[in-house]
């Protein structure tokens, strides 16, 4: 019995000594973010999929050239998997998605798509222990979120690109669009109930994850890609891709986790507020318990 007692005495010194790296390991290991991540990945891949062809298909023209290029530079594309990227803006193709789902099967796709962002407030509500916003009140904003996301991706390729100067004016450029992305997401899904200061740890933790996986697509996605391709055709590039966005989703939703844990932390909870969150309890109109008739899931 003595160990145990000892076991005990030194955890109990841990969270005296380090009560957010403590908060964070519980949160780690309880709190199932690894499935929220996988599920958040899998939203959005099946978000994903519909949108990007309803765009080929609709889009004008300009925009479906910024598209390509944007994709071809977030995953730097070449080989056969930039020619599967080619295939699917090909004029034919774009005809025959047109003539086969027409406009109302646009729509459609982009109401489905929404699921990704229902999945994504769920994780910034989970990481703030915060019940569901109601329907009413959240979906106009897990349409605009959508929106906002695939402006984003359209603005990829000249920001990566730093507009023309290269990597040394993207990286940055790409770090700091990523943290105001990450910054307003949290903002808007949370639907106002966290104010902007206390959100920032997340954001920047989710930018800097976002910079780091950004630079290691553009050497990692195109051979993994084409091997995909050449051993498993089309389901080895699926395979490949939603890999990647369980990679980027789970490091999203522990950067949005951590950045609660730390934003409570005593010394930052003064400077940005968020010890009157606490106090007064934050909640929103329309809110639903957990569990409850707020909304699914995601």
């Amino acid at each position: 019995m003595a160990w145990k007692d000892r076991v005990r005495e030194l955890r109990t010194g841990a969270e005296r000594r380090f009560p957010v790296l403590t908060e964070v390991t519980e949160r780690l290991v309880g709190g199932s973010l690894l499935d929220a991540g996988t599920r958040l990945a899998a939203q959005a891949f099946l978000a994903a999929v519909p949108l990007l062809f309803a765009l080929a298909a609709f889009a004008p023209a300009p925009v479906r050239d910024q598209l390509r290029e944007s994709l071809r530079a977030m995953f730097g594309l070449t080989g056969s998997a930039d020619q599967q990227l080619q295939q699917v803006f090909d004029k034919n193709t774009a005809a025959g998605v047109r003539e086969t789902s027409g406009a109302v099967g646009a729509l459609i796709a982009l109401v489905s798509a929404t699921s990704f962002s229902r999945a994504m407030a769920r994780v910034c509500e989970r990481a703030w222990s915060l019940p569901r916003a109601g329907t009413r009140i959240a979906a106009w904003r897990w349409a605009v979120w959508l929106l906002a996301l695939v402006v984003v991706v359209l603005l990829q390729a000249p920001i990566r690109d730093g507009f023309g100067a290269g990597a040394w004016l993207g990286v940055p450029l790409f770090f700091t669009l990523a943290t105001g992305v990450w910054l307003w997401t949290q903002h808007l899904l949370l639907a106002k109930r966290v104010p902007w200061l206390p959100l920032l740890p997340g954001a920047l933790l989710g930018a800097a994850a976002s910079t780091v996986l950004g630079i290691t697509a553009r050497f990692y996605m195109p051979g993994a890609l084409n091997r995909a391709l050449a051993e498993y055709g089309a389901l080895g590039l699926v395979l490949t891709l939603l890999s990647w966005l369980i990679v980027v989703c789970a490091a999203l939703t522990f950067a949005f986790t951590i950045g609660a844990v730390l934003a409570r932390e005593p010394s930052l909870s003064r400077r940005l507020g968020t010890d009157r969150i606490d106090a007064e309890g934050p909640t929103a109109p329309g809110a639903a318990p957990d569990g409850g008739a707020g909304g699914p899931d995601g």
